[in-house]
């Protein structure tokens, strides 16, 4: 980014406006807001006002009100209402619409009723079930532009009807616009369960290619994106990954607590455990040392904070694991990050597909932020592989490389039974959101 200009807090005026469109929003919980969340509050330090502009009454499949507290005074939010599909939906099907939105489909044998509602939503809400707040929130961001003379939007998905917005305000005014993808489009793993037809993904690649031939600019959270946008458009295209922040104190006694509960060699995956993220290498691997190791079977145990696949606990119980399985469900952020603290060894588990292999989980940041070693399985060529690699923060496996994915577990367990010290991961400084809260800053200034 060697073309954009530092923003020089001397020759500093009045902050720019910035108008940041976004649908994950507290008291949301799960990935999909943390980093839009955190990024408001550091860009006033490099002359953004960002202005926030949110659904005021979305259904959000996870919640957490402690996020709630995260959000400055001083950072002004707007709201609009949305009409979204799961909600009259839920009346008649509440249990498979809950499942829908939280991402757990039974993949295995889905029931017709369950067929059906995703085949609806796949085929009838393109790009997502959000679209119907797109011409509303037009009409109501022109005039709101223009009244509070913003000039910059920001538009950040999934779900990608946000960039809709970004798209819709581009072609009816000069406002200067920044698409932020924290996942891909058109080639997102969950289309294959949406049971798409022709007609809808030609609409969502056609759309996809009208935002980023629109686009002023745009950001990816990884190279793999990145280069799959590039073959779309020729638009500046910068890869800004998620990040982390430094851990906000947490009550002693929930700390004891969690501390007692994952007392020995635990290891630790938060997040949404989806059906296919289930690697039965990694079971396999788990099973063999029980079996061969007396230590280890008795000071091992298996923590999954957050929601966790049906599917995934067969597999788990097929290969007599669940006996040393802890299932905590879904905990607020800050107690995540405690949880995280005491894993021997944190999980971080991607789709094996070459379409996934340009995820790179937000929580791969907060992970290297514990200072716990990673253990990685995913796709072949996966973007987490250099970052991990390079902060020295674990190892990555792919979905054949049992051998050593089991010799590492047995490493890592002999220097925690031998009572040594981990190593910490290395220069995850450049990871930090304020760090990259001003390289986006600098994006907007570069416009001026």
């Amino acid at each position: 980014m060697s073309e954009l200009k530092t923003y020089d807090r001397s020759q500093a005026t009045a902050p720019k406006k910035v108008l940041i469109v976004a649908y994950y929003w507290p008291p949301a919980g799960g990935p999909g807001v943390q980093r839009w969340l955190h990024f408001v509050k550091h860009l006033p330090a490099y002359g953004i006002e960002p202005i926030v502009y949110v659904p005021e009454n979305a259904s959000y499949p996870i919640v957490d009100y402690s996020l709630l507290e995260a959000i400055s005074s001083e950072i002004k939010v707007v709201r609009q209402p949305i009409s979204e599909p799961y909600k009259w939906v839920s009346w008649l099907f509440k249990k498979q619409t809950k499942r829908m939105t939280q991402g757990l489909l039974n993949e295995n044998n889905p029931s017709f009723i369950e067929r059906l509602l995703r085949a609806i939503r796949g085929n009838f809400f393109i790009p997502d079930a959000r679209v119907s707040w797109v011409k509303p929130s037009i009409s109501f961001l022109e005039d709101y532009l223009t009244a509070h003379s913003i000039d910059t939007v920001i538009t950040s998905g999934p779900p990608h009807s946000m960039h809709l917005i970004g798209l819709g305000l581009k072609q009816k005014g000069s406002v200067k616009w920044l698409a932020d993808f924290r996942d891909p489009w058109s080639s997102i793993g969950y289309h294959k369960a949406l049971y798409l037809m022709p007609f809808a993904k030609k609409r969502h690649q056609a759309l996809e290619a009208q935002v980023l031939r629109n686009a002023d600019k745009i950001i990816t959270t990884s190279p793999g994106t990145a280069q799959e946008f590039a073959a779309i458009t020729q638009k500046p295209i910068s890869v800004i990954t998620n990040g982390y922040e430094e851990a906000s104190p947490i009550l002693e006694s929930v700390a004891a607590a969690i501390k007692d509960q994952m007392k020995g060699f635990s290891m630790l995956h938060i997040g949404s455990m989806l059906a296919g993220r289930n690697p039965s290498i990694l079971w396999v691997c788990l099973s063999e040392l029980i079996k061969e190791n007396t230590v280890f079977k008795a000071t091992f145990s298996l923590h999954f904070v957050g929601l966790v696949s049906d599917v995934v606990k067969e597999r788990l119980d097929f290969f007599g694991l669940s006996s040393y399985c802890y299932f905590h469900g879904y905990k607020s952020h800050s107690q995540a990050r405690t949880f995280q603290k005491e894993g021997q060894l944190l999980l971080l588990l991607e789709i094996d597909s070459p379409q996934h292999k340009g995820i790179i989980p937000g929580k791969l940041f907060e992970y290297m932020a514990s200072g716990s070693p990673i253990i990685a399985v995913g796709p072949k060529a996966w973007d987490v592989y250099p970052i991990i690699s390079e902060n020295a923060a674990g190892a990555v496996f792919g979905y054949t490389d049992k051998a050593a994915l089991k010799a590492y577990i047995l490493k890592v367990f002999m220097s925690f039974n031998n009572g040594e010290e981990t190593p910490r991961p290395q220069g995850i400084e450049a990871y930090q959101r304020n760090v990259l809260a001003e390289k986006i800053a600098n994006m907007i200034h570069s416009w001026a």
